[in-house]
């Protein structure tokens, strides 16, 4: 497992479509240090092969140990990245997976890959995400040795759902970093604090 460094580089990995304003995503983005976002060429018809060496490439442009921020797609695609990149990963917050197999434009994601994560990782899932199932959700969580969140009643955990900039979230972010979250804006919060309930862990 990397070591653990104070200021490792963020790397934000939106979902299919992106993360638009708004998005906890782009809040965090726009206001933390040492954040990087990462760029696709196709957000609309994604490729597992072209997102994951966009996501590679932005992991090895960096000075140094990187912590990983997915949101659906982006926390899937994340799983599959090759050798040489994850040994940049210090951590991981894998945030509302998606079921690469349940919808057709993400079948190329799949099969999502069912082994340990070599680094530290959180998954965040709610309890009624209309895109991967709870129960998908903690499996994914057990195959890849990830601490499991669970929210109660969440949505997708974004804009549609209520959330803005997401407290919890950069909590449980900066339990990966191991040190204070460098800010240069404040990160404004919008969500109600109802989805902010931790149902189990």
């Amino acid at each position: 497992m990397q070591a653990m460094s104070s200021n490792p580089s963020l790397i934000i990995v939106p979902g299919w479509r992106d993360s638009g304003p708004g998005h906890w995503q782009s809040l965090w983005a726009d206001s933390l240090t040492h954040a990087v976002r990462v760029q696709q060429d196709d957000w609309i018809s994604p490729t597992r092969s072209a997102w994951v060496r966009s996501i590679a490439n932005t992991i090895q442009a960096q000075a140094g140990p990187v912590v990983l921020v997915g949101h659906s797609l982006g926390a899937i695609a994340i799983t599959h990245l090759p050798p040489e990149a994850l040994t940049r990963v210090q951590g991981a917050l894998l945030v509302a997976p998606a079921d690469p197999e349940r919808r057709a434009p993400l079948v190329d994601f799949a099969p999502v890959p069912y082994q340990p994560l070599p680094y530290r990782s959180v998954l965040v899932a709610s309890s009624n995400d209309p895109y991967c199932s709870v129960r998908t959700a903690g499996a994914y969580a057990r195959s890849w040795g990830s601490e499991f969140v669970r929210l109660q009643n969440a949505g997708h955990i974004n804009v549609e759902s209520g959330f803005g900039a997401w407290p919890l979230g950069l909590a449980l972010l900066q339990s990966l970093v191991g040190a204070p979250l460098a800010l240069k804006a404040p990160v404004h919060s919008t969500e109600p604090v109802a989805h902010l309930h931790l149902q189990s862990a």
